[in-house]
């Protein structure tokens, strides 16, 4: 049997003062609520034309091929490329997110060498700069220091921040997030030493490679597929900071745009209760459902728990999320039912 830590860590919008200007910010208040600048930050964002470029000829390359030769693939190539994105996707989700940059749980070696793996075979960007992208967003999420400021537009939230330079305030606040958890990880520093004859190789390599050679595929088929599941698994990524931060409910925080999105959730692997995740960013599930409803990624990681492999996995008590659901949601319920406020108003008319 698997356990979790509870906790009733509980969250404070705070000012940063002079001293915190100058301080790093630690892992602990990374995972509260956003941390607003103390002054409009101003700056220009040159366009990387050659982002541009490349990120609309891979969009348009995926929807020539899906269109015109979607049926010339075999059924094996279709089930390989789709569970190749689904395995890799959990490096992303249950890896890089829950593990690495909020440490919702621990991870025995073999568990951290495996999901490092997975995500250079999901092939995004260094592990790095995804884990302080990450903890920037939270702790600056909605100002000019957010890298996927949703306040900008989805387009901008979804795609367009790679598309251009970053902010001077990203930059600037970036380089205040504690990354010494990260610098001293070895397998981090090993995956990223190598990190582009690795990821070259597992996430366009060989599950080009493997459809030719395993199912008699051709080579234009082959290449095709995997970009298709290349850019299919960037915009389920690029989900979550735009979809998942417009459209949905608020039942843990009205105050802030992430919502939960039960879409997001289906083609994410479970990301998108993304209301919950910025209410409780430290709890291992990113949700407040158990891991067989859209949530895959929390699945994995309890399977994981049960053979030995993850531990101390840390999630709030009961008592915590209805409290703070009360206090800060909107008064919605939150997917398939747990509608604190009306559980609350069904008690007081009791105690009556």
């Amino acid at each position: 049997m698997y356990s979790s830590v509870v906790t009733q860590q509980q969250y404070e919008v705070k000012e940063i003062s002079t001293e915190a200007k100058e301080k790093p910010a630690t892992t602990t208040e990374c995972d509260s609520e956003p941390t607003p600048l103390p002054c409009d930050e101003e700056g220009t964002q040159p366009i990387i034309w050659r982002n541009v470029i490349g990120i609309a000829l891979l969009h348009i390359l995926t929807i020539r091929a899906f269109i015109t030769g979607y049926d010339q693939a075999t059924l094996a190539t279709w089930i390989f490329t789709s569970s190749w994105g689904i395995i890799s996707g959990i490096g992303i989700t249950a890896g890089l997110h829950r593990l690495w940059a909020h440490r919702s749980y621990s991870a025995k070696l073999p568990l951290r060498i495996f999901l490092a793996t997975l995500y250079c075979m999901a092939g995004q960007t260094h592990f790095y700069k995804w884990i302080r992208d990450h903890r920037t967003h939270h702790k600056f999420t909605e100002t000019k220091a957010d890298p996927h400021d949703a306040n900008r537009g989805f387009f901008f939230s979804h795609v367009g921040w790679l598309m251009m330079k970053r902010h001077p305030a990203v930059i600037k606040y970036g380089k205040k997030i504690d990354m010494s958890d990260i610098e001293a990880d070895p397998v981090i520093r090993f995956f990223d030493k190598y990190y582009e004859l690795i990821m070259l190789s597992l996430a366009f390599v060989i599950p080009t490679l493997i459809p030719v050679y395993c199912f008699g595929e051709t080579y234009y088929v082959a290449i095709h597929a995997v970009i298709i599941r290349y850019v299919f698994l960037l915009n389920q990524t690029f989900l979550v900071n735009s979809f998942a931060h417009m459209w949905g409910n608020r039942p843990y925080n009205r105050n802030v745009k992430p919502t939960d999105n039960a879409v997001v959730s289906f083609f994410a692997l479970g990301e998108g209760w993304h209301n919950y995740h910025h209410a409780f960013p430290w709890d291992y599930k990113a949700a407040e459902l158990p891991g067989w409803m859209l949530n895959p990624s929390t699945a994995f990681i309890q399977l994981m728990a049960l053979v030995g492999l993850a531990y101390d996995l840390k999630t709030p008590s009961k008592d915590l999320i209805e409290r703070v659901s009360l206090n800060k949601g909107d008064g919605t319920s939150s997917f398939w039912g747990r509608d604190h406020h009306r559980q609350r108003d069904a008690e007081m008319k009791k105690d009556r």
